[in-house]
């Protein structure tokens, strides 16, 4: 983070922001039914799986927050997150955006908005991000 206040001038303000994504949707499970023994009854149970992904960020501080709901996850959809988080920042302010360390975070082909500067947490470090608790991923049910 040294070499984006050194970058930037020093009156410049700072917004640290800290993103992640979540998957939603449906995840099917093997039907299984109560029968008699020697008997196979029919099962029908709904085998599609459809899912979407929220890209999510929040800057505490600001009290500010973007988010997307995409399709897909890959280096195309964090490039839309981060325009989103661009808009929010506010104007002549840089945003530092926390992040951990998938591969469309950290690809060489990820085209970063230059009022976003990209700082990868250390590995296996989820709790590191205070953003990580938006998602419930399923401990509600």
């Amino acid at each position: 983070m040294a070499e984006v206040v050194q970058a930037r001038p020093p009156d410049t303000p700072i917004e640290i922001w800290f993103a992640d994504e979540a998957r939603v949707g449906q995840k099917n499970t093997i039907s299984r039914r109560w029968a008699l023994r020697g008997s196979r009854p029919r099962a029908p149970r709904d085998q599609r799986t459809r899912s979407a992904y929220i890209f999510g960020a929040i800057c505490p501080r600001e009290g500010k927050a973007a988010g997307l709901v995409l399709p897909f996850c890959n280096t195309a959809a964090m490039e839309l997150h981060l325009v989103e988080i661009a808009q929010a920042v506010a104007p002549g302010a840089h945003a530092v955006l926390i992040v951990d360390q998938a591969g469309w975070h950290t690809s060489p082909k990820l085209v970063v908005p230059d009022t976003i500067t990209i700082l990868p947490l250390p590995p296996r470090s989820p709790e590191l991000n205070p953003v990580e608790n938006v998602w419930t991923r399923g401990r509600w049910m």
